[in-house]
C-alpha cells in the first residue's frame, strides 16, 4: 500500500511511518458512528495514523479527543499528524497500550471508537508490524471490550467495525461486559458480493436495535448514493 499522504477534505494523513494505511474501514468508522448526543469526550483505541480520531474532530465539537497507540511509529504519526491538523488543541494521543491506559486513567469518556485488529488466519503472511497491528493476540476483543466498559461513560456510547464473520462473538462478548447492542450496519463491496464486514455501536443500555446494510459499489469505482452520502464530507473526489 502507497506511503504517500492520503489528502482529505480538511485534514491530510501522513502515514509513511507505520504499517497501517489508511483504509476503507477506517473511513467507514469514523463516518458512520453516531454523534447524536453531541460527546465532549472521545477516545480512540489503536489510532494506527489518528485517521479516526481526525474524522470526529472534524464531525464533532468535542473538546476532548484522545487516542491510544502502542505502536511506537505509528505513535509518532499520530502525533504528527495531530499536530499538524486544525484542531491540534483537541487531539492527544497516548503510548501505551489499552490496559496500560485503563490502569492509570480515571476519565470516562461519552464516546469510545475502535478499529481492531483482525485477520488472524494471514498473520503468517504479513510483515511484522502491520502483523501486530491486525492480529487479534495482540489485543483480543474481550479486553477490548473490557476496557471499553471500563472507561465508558454511564451514558455513553461505543462503536466498531469487525469481519463479519467474526459479528455473533462480538455482540455476545460484548454482553457480558454489559454492552448492548443498539446499532448495526452490515457492509457489502457490491449487491452481488457476501457481507464484508459489521459497523456496530454499543450503550450500557438495551434498545431496539436499528439495522441496515451499505454497498458501497454499483460497479468498480462507481459508488452508490448511500456510501457517497456518508464518505463525501471526507473523501477529496466525492
Amino acid at each position: 500500500m502507497s506511503s504517500k499522504p492520503f489528502k482529505f477534505k480538511q485534514f491530510t494523513i501522513n502515514q509513511d511511518k507505520t504499517a497501517m494505511k489508511v483504509g476503507t474501514d477506517g473511513v467507514l468508522l469514523g463516518a458512520w458512528v453516531k454523534l447524536e448526543s453531541n460527546p465532549y469526550s472521545i477516545l480512540d483505541i489503536g489510532a494506527g495514523t489518528g485517521l479516526i480520531a481526525l474524522m470526529l474532530a472534524q464531525r464533532s465539537n468535542a473538546e476532548v479527543i484522545d487516542a491510544i497507540e502502542l505502536n511506537d511509529e505509528a505513535y509518532e504519526q499520530t502525533v504528527s499528524n495531530f499536530e499538524q491538523s486544525d484542531w491540534g488543541d483537541r487531539l492527544f494521543c497516548y503510548h501505551a497500550s489499552l490496559q496500560e491506559f485503563t490502569d492509570e486513567i480515571e476519565d470516562k469518556y461519552d464516546l469510545i471508537i475502535s478499529n481492531p485488529p483482525f485477520y488472524t488466519s494471514t498473520y503468517k503472511l504479513l510483515e511484522e508490524g502491520r502483523a501486530m497491528a491486525r492480529h487479534t493476540e495482540s489485543l483480543t476483543y474481550s479486553d477490548l471490550l473490557n476496557g471499553v466498559s471500563n472507561l465508558l461513560s454511564e451514558e455513553g456510547t461505543c462503536a466498531f467495525i469487525i469481519p463479519f464473520s467474526e459479528e455473533k462473538n462480538f455482540i455476545e462478548n460484548a454482553k457480558k461486559h454489559t454492552l448492548f447492542l443498539n446499532r448495526i450496519t452490515r457492509v457489502k463491496g457490491t449487491k452481488d458480493a457476501p457481507t464484508k464486514r459489521s459497523l456496530l455501536q454499543f450503550s450500557f443500555s438495551e434498545k431496539l436495535i436499528e439495522k441496515n446494510e451499505l454497498i458501497i459499489e454499483i460497479d468498480r469505482h462507481f459508488y452508490t448514493e448511500d456510501y457517497i452520502n456518508l464518505v463525501q464530507d471526507f473523501y477529496l473526489k466525492m
